[in-house]
């Protein structure tokens, strides 16, 4: 069994998410050793890798549990997987999209103040 604090080192995932994943149901608590303190088990901690992989690529919580649930489960339904991983694929580029816009906004916003300027178009523009 390991300790809380190499649960964190091996997993990549930091003590303080260690516990908000228990509270949120994401992992199952922990077992506690006798002195009280949480341990986890290479499995617990296999869960907690692959969680933070999820995130890492931007899925929610949500998501991240089912895709979980479906690597754990009997009948591993890659459709099932597809499905979720195209749709989040989707927003993702949604998500560009919409940073692009705001980067076009915000360079033409930045191109309108001018150097030794009393007034500023930005600030001036904000404010309409």
């Amino acid at each position: 069994m390991i300790a809380i604090g190499e649960a964190a080192r091996q997993s990549g995932v930091s003590i303080e998410t260690i516990r908000y994943y228990e509270r949120e149901g994401v992992v199952p608590p922990a077992k506690r050793a006798g002195n009280g303190r949480r341990v986890y088990s290479e499995k617990a901690i296999g869960r907690l890798r692959f969680i933070k992989r999820c995130r890492d690529l931007g899925f929610s919580i949500a998501q991240g549990k089912g895709l979980l649930s479906l690597s754990e489960g009997e009948n591993q339904n890659c459709a099932v997987v597809r499905d979720i991983s195209t749709k989040h694929l989707t927003d993702v580029r949604a998500k560009i999209e919409e940073l692009k816009a705001l980067e076009g906004a915000l360079e033409e916003l930045t191109a309108s103040c001018q150097t030794g300027s009393v007034s500023c178009r930005m600030l001036e523009a904000l404010a309409r």
